[in-house]
């Protein structure tokens, strides 16, 4: 077992993390036939096509664990085996978290609406991914297949090559569930893909500022005093703007600081050129403490 021990933390979080995506399975989309994506997606599907035409169904647990062999064996020729033993717990203990769930009563099942069954078991799935993501890891099937496109073609975020891989999934339960609930599955796909961006980045709701001033000290300072926890960068690059020597400064801060950075920057230096972006991650003991 020391080949494949990993650090408890991390195991936690995945047993953690798969917990709540078998509930979103088990509990919310198997009963009412829900298709949105992903290796228990396919395993619905599978499950509902072997009870209808042969003798015994395939579990979900069981589809899991098959179709996730080849996924495996790929992911070990690419990354090496370090990579995909964590992988491997969270397969191993997603397919007994699916059967164990069998054995408890759903406290969903009495809830007939179908969108608030996508949205929360779509939420729910998720956080659960997000979580075992964060830990370096997958869950296996359509997450572990992204990660292996991701390898080959970096540019490719893992959430939109997830959403392009469930929704051939989807399609196939559409053929099989109806058209009707496809388009709820479609909805509750949205909301998982959501969900691991919020998880995976975070929740940060973070902007940065490049702002090119003729009055860089002075604004440095009242944006030190009266936004302390901004992260503020001064870049000594002169430029010429407006026919004025200038300089440019960065800052990264909480979007909820937004209104004040600007009308700091009105008042001091009301002809500053300034544009905001959107930051996806933020990195540093230091700038977490700030936001």
């Amino acid at each position: 077992m020391k080949y494949i021990a990993i650090d408890k933390i991390d195991f936690l979080l995945i047993c953690l993390g798969v917990g709540l995506l078998a509930i979103g399975v088990q509990w919310f989309f198997v009963p009412i036939g829900l298709v949105t994506g992903g290796i228990s997606g396919f395993g619905i599907v599978v499950y509902e096509v072997t009870s209808k035409h042969f003798a015994i169904p395939i579990p979900i647990a069981l589809t899991n664990i098959l179709v996730n062999i080849p996924l495996f064996a790929i992911s070990i020729k690419q990354r090496g085996f370090n990579f995909a033993k964590k992988s491997l717990y969270a397969v191993i203990l997603f397919s007994v978290w699916l059967s164990v769930l069998e054995y408890f009563p759903n406290p969903f099942r009495y809830i007939t609406d179908i969108l608030l069954i996508g949205i929360f078991g779509g939420a729910t799935i998720g956080i659960g991914i997000g979580i075992v993501l964060r830990t370096g890891s997958t869950t296996g099937g359509t997450d572990m297949l992204a990660s292996i496109i991701k390898f080959i073609a970096p540019k490719f975020p893992i959430p939109k090559l997830m959403l392009a891989i469930d929704a051939i999934i989807i399609i196939a339960g559409m053929s099989i569930f109806g058209l009707e609930t496809g388009l709820y599955a479609i909805i509750s796909v949205l909301v998982t893909t959501k969900m691991i961006s919020i998880v995976l980045e975070g929740g940060l709701s973070v902007r940065a500022a490049f702002i090119i001033t003729s009055k860089s000290s002075e604004l440095i300072k009242k944006i030190s005093e009266q936004l302390p926890e901004a992260t503020m960068q001064f870049q000594g690059r002169k430029m010429v703007y407006s026919g004025q020597e200038t300089e440019l400064l960065f800052a990264v801060l909480a979007e909820k600081q937004l209104p004040k950075l600007k009308s700091l920057i009105m008042n001091i230096d009301p002809n500053a050129f300034v544009t905001i972006g959107e930051v996806r991650e933020v990195l540093g003991q230091e700038m977490h403490h700030g936001l």
